[in-house]
């Protein structure tokens, strides 16, 4: 009990030193944001989202408390027969526009910021499939596939549900643009520390991007119920440095070349 209070207070109080790049116990709040369009969603919670939601509640409340005890029925033995009242309806209609036009405003400037995908670095494509992440770089003719290691296989430190045999490696401080597509059902490719999330669907590629500030490995999971082992689809980026990039794609394009007779097999076999 001790060290969940503890892991609790800690969440409250300093977020930054319990939240990391994966999901935490106890976890009562957003992962450490690790890009812009992130910090710009937390802010937007955390600043315009909570106050409001909670200034209503405590309203609500005041009101509902406010009513119970002014027209109880010890104080009001005869009951009033006013059946409307015109400003107090004015007021309940204007003052919810307003808020939504105050939150509008600056959620339209983070829905832009991510709508709007600068000119990219590095190009990447992520196919869902049942039951794992297909990626390809179509500028370094490099393609792999990318399965959950299961929980017997884990190596010291690597997180149960979330590690992955072959993961995604890009370089810090550049735009990587992502391709997302689907092989069968309806998936969605989803890192919560760039604050992406895009549904993955047959026949149709959307797009995202993102620019990871933080030298690191962050971890993220399909988040559209696709079938028996939705659970298990975990996406794992690994942030390093542009010579470590550099490096990783010398030997990635030697271990992952892109063969197009297998493509078309796996193609085949898929449908």
């Amino acid at each position: 009990m001790k060290k969940i209070l503890t892991t609790i207070a800690l969440t409250i109080i300093q977020p930054s030193l319990v939240f990391a790049n994966q999901p935490k116990n106890w976890q009562l709040g957003f992962q450490e944001a690790a890009s812009q369009s992130m910090r710009d969603i937390v802010w937007f919670h955390d600043y315009m989202l909570m106050p409001i939601i909670v200034a209503i509640s405590a309203f609500v409340l005041f009101l509902m408390l406010y009513v119970m005890v002014r027209f109880r029925a010890s104080r009001n033995p005869n009951p009033s027969k006013r059946t409307h009242n015109v400003a107090v309806e004015i007021l309940w209609t204007l003052i919810p526009c307003l808020i939504l036009i105050v939150m509008a405003v600056p959620s339209f400037k983070v829905l832009y910021s991510q709508d709007t995908i600068p000119k990219a670095d590095v190009t990447i494509k992520a196919i869902g499939y049942q039951w794992y992440w297909g990626y390809e770089y179509p500028d370094e003719n490099i393609i792999f596939d990318s399965y959950m290691i299961e929980t017997e296989d884990l190596k010291e430190g690597q997180p149960r549900l979330l590690a992955v045999d072959n993961v995604v490696v890009v370089p810090v401080n550049k735009v990587v643009k992502v391709l997302i597509t689907a092989n069968d059902v309806l998936h969605a490719w989803a890192l919560p520390s760039f604050g992406v999330k895009r549904d993955a669907m047959p026949g149709r590629i959307n797009e995202t991007w993102f620019k990871a500030e933080k030298i690191g490995t962050y971890y993220g999971q399909c988040s559209e119920l696709c079938g028996i082992k939705h659970a298990f689809m975990p996406i794992e980026v690994r942030v390093v440095s542009e010579q470590e990039y550099e490096e990783w794609l010398s030997e990635a394009k030697e271990k992952f070349a892109k063969d197009e007779t297998l493509i078309n097999k796996k193609l085949i076999v898929s449908k």
